[in-house]
């Protein structure tokens, strides 16, 4: 599983200019089942985005095509982890450990 931590590095009237777009993208990766969440962070100077089903190829090939990356408004940071233990809700994300 990913965490996407985005940090805009343009002001943010520039990210609110691409803000459609940016949540077309979103839609894009809801449907394919790759992000489980994503919201804004408090305060508000970026976003946070939950994925998981891909490898980190593919999320790496995912985050630079956001709009937002594309236009050079925000950085990603992407950190993997396991899910181990999750809410009985996402009980099909967990993961177990590699050997």
């Amino acid at each position: 599983m990913f965490v996407l931590e985005l940090t805009y590095t343009a002001p943010v009237e520039r990210a609110d200019a691409l803000l459609g777009a940016h949540v077309e993208w979103l839609d894009e990766q809801y449907a394919a089942g790759v992000f489980i969440a994503s919201g804004r962070k408090n305060p508000r100077d970026g976003g946070v985005i939950l994925a998981a089903g891909v490898d980190r190829a593919e999320i790496e090939r995912i985050a630079a095509a956001d709009p937002f990356s594309v236009e050079g408004v925000c950085a990603y940071r992407i950190t993997e982890f396991y899910a181990t233990k999750t809410a009985e809700e996402l009980a099909p994300y967990r993961e177990q450990l590699p050997s």
